[in-house]
Parts: C-alpha cells; sequence; structure tokens
C-alpha cells in the first residue's frame, strides 16, 4: 500500500456523514438548515478548531471573492468559514474520497455550494494550472506528508506571485521520543513530522518568503485541556471530533498534550508570500 494510500485510509470511517447528520439532530439542530458555524465541533479538525481558524483568517488579508486553495481540506470546515464569513471562493482538494464527499454534501446544506467546492486527489500533482489561486492554506496536514518541498512547489505553480501561503502544523522541537497514536497517525508509517527549519528551508526553495512564523503551544495545551476536562466531566459532545477519530479519542488526544508539554511536539503558523 502507498503513503497516500494508507493516510487516505487513516481518515476514512464509513457512514461518516450518517454520522455527522444524526448528531446535528440529537444537538437540536435541523440538518435542512444548517449554518457553517453549527459544524465547527466536528470539521474543525485541528488543535484550536474554530478559535485557530479565526485566528489564521486575522493574518491571512483576506477579502471577498479572492480564490483559495485548501490544501487537505478534510470535511471542508475552514473552506466553510472562510466562505461564509468572508466571501472567499474555496477549492479544496484530499485524498480521502469519503471526506471530499461529505464536505461537498455538507456545504451544499449550508447554502454555500457557489463559494466551497471540493476535489478527490494528491497535493503533490494539484490539478490546477498555474496561477490559479490568490492565496493558499494547509491546516494540519503536512504531517502526513514526506514530501514537504513537492507540496510547497505545487502550490507555488498555482499561487500568484504575491500571493499569501498559510500553514498551521504540528512541527518537531524536542528530542523525545513520538507517541502513538495521534490525530492525524496510528504509527510512523504515516507521520512525516519534522522541525520548523525544514518548512522554513523547503518554503523558500520552492519560491516562498516566510513573513512570519509563531508557535502556538500555550495556547494548544489550554485548548486540548479544557476539551479533555469537557469530556471527563460530561462525556463527549454528541457533534464532536470523536466522530472522526473513534475509540482511540481520549488516548490521541493525551499523547498529543503530552508530547507538546514535554516540548516534543508545538503548533506552528507560517505565513509565506509567493515571490
Amino acid at each position: 500500500m502507498s503513503t497516500e494510500a494508507a493516510v487516505a485510509g487513516h481518515y476514512g470511517r464509513g457512514r461518516l456523514e450518517e454520522m455527522i447528520l444524526a448528531a446535528v439532530m440529537r444537538e437540536g439542530k435541523d440538518p435542512e438548515r444548517l449554518t457553517a458555524l453549527d459544524l465547527a465541533a466536528v470539521d474543525e479538525f485541528h488543535v484550536g478548531g474554530l478559535e485557530s481558524t479565526q485566528e489564521l483568517a486575522a493574518q491571512m488579508e483576506l477579502r471577498g471573492g479572492m480564490r483559495l486553495l485548501d490544501v487537505g481540506s478534510g470535511l471542508g470546515g475552514p473552506a466553510r468559514y472562510f466562505a461564509a464569513e468572508h466571501g472567499c471562493k474555496v477549492m479544496g482538494i484530499d485524498l480521502t474520497e469519503e471526506f471530499v464527499r461529505v464536505a461537498t454534501s455538507l456545504t451544499k446544506r449550508t447554502k454555500l455550494e457557489a463559494l466551497a467546492e471540493f476535489r478527490q486527489g494528491s497535493a503533490l500533482e494539484l490539478p490546477f494550472e498555474a496561477g490559479t489561486f490568490d492565496g493558499a492554506y494547509m491546516i494540519h496536514v503536512g504531517m502526513n506528508i514526506a514530501d514537504k518541498a513537492g507540496v510547497f512547489r505545487e502550490v507555488r505553480r498555482v499561487l500568484r506571485a504575491g500571493g499569501l501561503f498559510t500553514i498551521f502544523d504540528f512541527v518537531r522541537t524536542g528530542d523525545g521520543a513520538m507517541r502513538y497514536p495521534v490525530p492525524w497517525a496510528l504509527s510512523e508509517q504515516t507521520s512525516f513530522v519534522v522541525p520548523a527549519k525544514e518548512y522554513r528551508d523547503a518554503l523558500q526553495n520552492a519560491g516562498f518568503r516566510v513573513a512570519q512564523e509563531r508557535g502556538r503551544r500555550a495556547f494548544a495545551i489550554e485548548f486540548t485541556e479544557r476539551m479533555r476536562a469537557r469530556m471527563a466531566q460530561g462525556g463527549p459532545p454528541a457533534l464532536g471530533l470523536q466522530l472522526l477519530m473513534g475509540e482511540k479519542t481520549p488516548i490521541m488526544m493525551g499523547n498529543m498534550l503530552a508530547m507538546m508539554k514535554e516540548g516534543v511536539l508545538e503548533p506552528t503558523e507560517f505565513y509565506s508570500r509567493a515571490v
């Protein structure tokens, strides 16, 4: 099995849309009258959830009508947020066929299909012409990609000069052992976490200038501890990330939190300009 097939298989759950819609109804919402924010608890699949997406948005120079590429779009949470709140036209691409199918369906249910679209495919071979997009972003995707230089070259190819490429990924900040499972991988077979310097070097070599970098460890620890405390007190919410991660959710969250506290990992933002 190829690495990409293994990554796609890690995220595919089967019956995912059915489970999400059932959870929506248990929370008292109408599946036919959803907003992007109604789904944030499950479709913002990264540390910090909607809060971190909003933080990213504040730095992304968003404007109505701009063409954004979402690399590794998952269930489409950030894409729908940028479409609904900022009027951006977002194209998402993801390896996992089920994610693409569910993202498309949920986008129709939120009446955002004119602004957000999703395709199945590889970030290493983007099916778009050069200079198609005004901006691009990648949220908790690089940890599943060994060839970061290849992805960054492809993003630079489809991004216009001057466009901003925003990344929010876990990077390695210490020599301690990796603990598995984590939300993005069950083992080292599909986990490719590297130091921030490797991101900076690969971005520069691909034709980007890193304009800003920000570590988010303290925020991420506080957010994860808050989430775990809520789950310990009242159990997981009906509409929560356990729909994506399954029964291993507490172990995955615990391993991720432990490595952040030990200084092994840090979620980090990179804002890079295409030159």
